[in-house]
């Protein structure tokens, strides 16, 4: 097991280190600019980049190129609470629906082509679906809550068995781990013990790795969760004001982790290896009294503010001055890999930002910035292509597909 370090003994200790000035050329970085890669002799590799430093953007067509959903018609076609979707390899969509509990596969068309699952505690039913992964061969593994397992089937629909992973009961969701191309799975769960709820120590997240039959074949890390403590009048627990917590995501055979409170993500192998850090720069971090205020003002646009109905000591609570606040931003709130290998990073927005994302090529070099607009709710990204959530205006919900293009600038 690994903890999360920001410099490790095998780097921290390393001689002999080699580094390479990788040059800004085509669809790389500015002309004049470069990403650094050191590489230790443990062979991992630090690749650095300044993102600011490139006008290079990914962005998507005027129109989807797919839209299932509708506001009324037939069931299939009907969402609540869309939790995943993934495209499998002939161009179908597969979707998690939260209400009904079910995976439901719709065609490149958008027509309805089988769904399975379903509400219940039988073989292939759900408690609550969560989560979805393709794996090569477009084998599905969708993951049912309380206790934690998943639900395997063929992209027809066939359920072809259960797995619950062994000494494992609560998934934490967020952030949600993986499902790599061999069946090993990457689940992440709350560390035993807790905290006192004095703000001093964060919850802790133990990532845990198991075979594709639920066997434990390693703890991987422990990452820092958010700090939790009471205030005066509330009788539950809050969490500071921009308070960062850990991400891991897992697909293929990646595995990345991030504390976000630095600009790093970890990456490892298939093997569970540490084989690359990629870092890049991330200023203007700082939490001042004007963000707080900021915060607090869209808070009650938000929910009413003190008076209105349905106002409780919980949002006091949120308000409060007695409420503690971070020093600084956490560098993200959502860490995904791409189908294609890339690493997608959410930037912890700002009060009064759009949500933003920032991309980087399987080697870590920075690839694009990336702005989906405050409508849509990313769920994949392809090599090309972009698999997001839609809520329009009344609630109904659409999961639409756009093509991903990206300008170097």
């Amino acid at each position: 097991m690994f903890r999360i370090d920001p410099f490790p003994d095998s780097i921290r200790g390393a001689t002999g280190m080699a580094i390479v000035a990788i040059a800004a050329c085509g669809d790389g970085m500015l002309a004049g600019r470069s990403s650094t890669m050191v590489a230790d002799s443990a062979g991992i590799q630090i690749v650095t980049s300044d993102p600011w430093a490139t006008e290079a953007h990914c962005a998507i067509g005027d129109e989807p190129i797919l839209s299932i959903g509708e506001r009324e018609g037939d069931a299939p076609h009907i969402f609540f609470q869309v939790r995943a979707a993934a495209r499998l390899s002939d161009g179908a969509i597969a979707v998690v629906d939260g209400s009904s509990r079910e995976v439901r596969v719709f065609a490149e068309t958008g027509a309805h082509l089988v769904s399975m699952g379903g509400r219940g505690e039988g073989p292939g039913e759900f408690r609550s679906s969560w989560l979805l992964w393709v794996l090569p061969g477009d084998t599905l593994w969708a993951g049912d809550y309380l206790p934690w397992r998943f639900n395997i089937f063929s992209a027809d629909g066939r359920f072809v068995r259960s797995m619950a992973p062994e000494d494992f009961t609560l998934h934490t969701l967020i952030p949600p781990g993986g499902v790599l191309d061999g069946g090993s799975s990457v689940n992440v769960t709350q560390a035993t013990g807790g905290t006192a709820g004095d703000f001093a120590n964060p919850v802790n997240y133990l990532v845990i790795a198991h075979d594709p039959d639920g066997g434990v074949l390693d703890t991987l890390a422990t990452l820092p969760g958010k700090r939790l403590g009471s205030l005066p009048g509330f009788a539950g627990f809050v969490e500071p004001l921009f308070e960062a917590s850990s991400l891991v995501a897992a697909r293929s055979s990646t595995v990345a982790m991030t504390t976000a409170r630095e600009p790093e993500v970890r990456i490892l192998d298939g093997s569970f290896r540490l084989r690359r850090i990629i870092r890049w720069a991330d200023p203007d971090r700082a939490v001042t009294r004007v963000h707080v205020q900021a915060a607090h003002e869209d808070y009650i646009a938000r929910h009413g503010g003190p008076g209105s109905p349905g106002w409780s000591a919980g949002h006091d609570a949120a308000i409060s001055d007695n409420r503690p606040v971070a020093d600084a931003f956490p560098t993200a709130s959502d860490l995904m890999i791409g189908r294609d290998g890339h690493l997608w990073l959410k930037r912890y927005a700002r009060p009064g930002e759009e949500p933003s994302w920032v991309a980087f090529r399987a080697d870590g070099d920075f690839y694009c910035h990336f702005r989906p607009g405050p409508e849509l709710t990313p769920l994949e990204f392809g090599a090309a292509y972009l698999l997001a959530l839609h809520r329009d205006d009344v609630g109904v919900e659409r999961v639409v597909m756009y093509n991903l293009t990206r300008d170097s600038g």
